[in-house]
């Protein structure tokens, strides 16, 4: 049985690590090349900061990733073995279907811990440090933030429009200043701005050239007639905190960057209802989501042995119908993670439950036949 053993999990075990790689490298990294485009060209972003990126994400996307080449080497591995008979040897033989599973389902329990080691640590962490580097990146290079004909409203307070860039050069560059109400109070508009980091003093300086204001009344912005045109100055220096990257970067923290004991110290101090449910909910999709390498085992492991055929495109359909199924309750659960009464902390337990049972229900009678 050892050779057996070794046979079926080792089969299982390489074609899993394949297949995560591809759909990593082919999902994951080429969805994410568009916008690694955009950093590389539109906001000269050194190399570095781009690789550390894709490092950062590889740990989120395993979440996915790993189940679901962990279920097409489940459904490859055994509809090859059903075609070529080598199960029904395995019976001749006095070895039941039950005791064929057990290094696969050894080998998706051991996926389910360390799935679940990433989901509560690695993928929050990674997540964070991404964030981080972000804020660092806008620290140390600000030149790019700013985007010709996009808004950047990164810092507090301000939002500044560019239209066109080179370097650290600006040009056509409008100004807004809000109160604390988003409405705006100063609005400046240049047609030459350069940018320069001050890390000492820890501030952005954008200088602006042959500048025009608009000055509104704090107390009435949108009292038109009180509006003060006209305002013109050959030259003006505006001190923008960088640490107002940092405050927002905290501010706008959401769940998935928190690790699972960060998470549990969340939910007794949550503020209503509905943050304790986002919170219930991601805590419920971090355990959920660990299990889907041995959901995907008992429901895979029937239907490959059933679909009896060789061909690769026949074990990807089959993996694509069931991993597009788990994924999207996974999807409503987060659509649905602000309202009480969807309870998406319990929908999102849905696949893990229908899967185990099906795969069980079909195992057993695939056994006693």
């Amino acid at each position: 049985m050892n050779l057996i053993d070794r046979y079926v999990g080792r089969g299982v075990f390489i074609t899993a690590l394949y297949g995560v790689f591809v759909l990593s490298f082919v999902l994951v990294l080429g969805n994410v090349f568009k916008e690694l485009l955009d950093l590389l060209i539109n906001r000269d972003i050194p190399l570095h900061y781009v690789l550390l990126f894709i490092l950062y994400v590889l740990p989120f996307s395993l979440t996915f990733t790993l189940p679901w080449g962990f279920l097409t080497a489940v459904l490859l591995i055994f509809g090859r073995m059903s075609a070529d008979n080598e199960l029904i040897a395995l019976r001749a033989c006095g070895v039941s279907l039950r005791r064929v599973c057990i290094p696969v389902l050894l080998v998706g329990a051991a996926l389910c811990v360390f799935t679940f080691w990433i989901n509560a640590k690695i993928a929050p962490l990674a997540e964070m440090a991404m964030r981080d580097s972000i804020a660092t990146m806008a620290r140390t290079n600000p030149a790019a933030l700013f985007i010709p004909d996009e808004i950047v409203d990164q810092f507090q307070g301000k939002k500044i429009y560019v239209g066109s860039k080179n370097g650290d050069e600006l040009s056509e560059v409008t100004l807004i200043e809000e109160n604390d109400n988003g409405s705006p109070v100063r609005i400046i508009y240049a047609h030459k701005g350069f940018i320069e980091s001050d890390q000492a003093s820890g501030e952005l300086m954008l200088t602006l050239r042959d500048a025009k204001f608009e000055q509104r009344d704090e107390k009435a912005v949108w009292d038109y007639g009180a509006i003060r045109h006209g305002i013109s100055v050959q030259e003006v220096t505006i001190h923008i905190p960088l640490e107002d990257l940092v405050a927002d970067h905290l501010r706008g923290r959401p769940l998935r960057s928190y690790t699972l004991g960060e998470l549990w110290l969340q939910l007794p101090t949550a503020k209503d209802l509905v943050e304790k449910v986002a919170v219930m909910s991601e805590i419920s999709k971090r355990f959920s989501m660990s299990l889907a390498s041995l959901a995907f085992a008992l429901i895979a492991i029937p239907l490959g042995i059933t679909a009896q055929r060789k061909e690769t495109s026949v074990g990807f359909g089959i993996s694509l119908a069931l991993a597009f199924t788990y994924f999207f309750f996974v999807v409503l659960a987060e659509m649905l993670r602000g309202n009480v009464n969807a309870y998406p902390y319990l929908l999102i337990w849905i696949p893990n439950v229908l899967f185990i049972s099906i795969g069980s229900w079909l195992l057993m009678r695939l056994d006693y036949r």
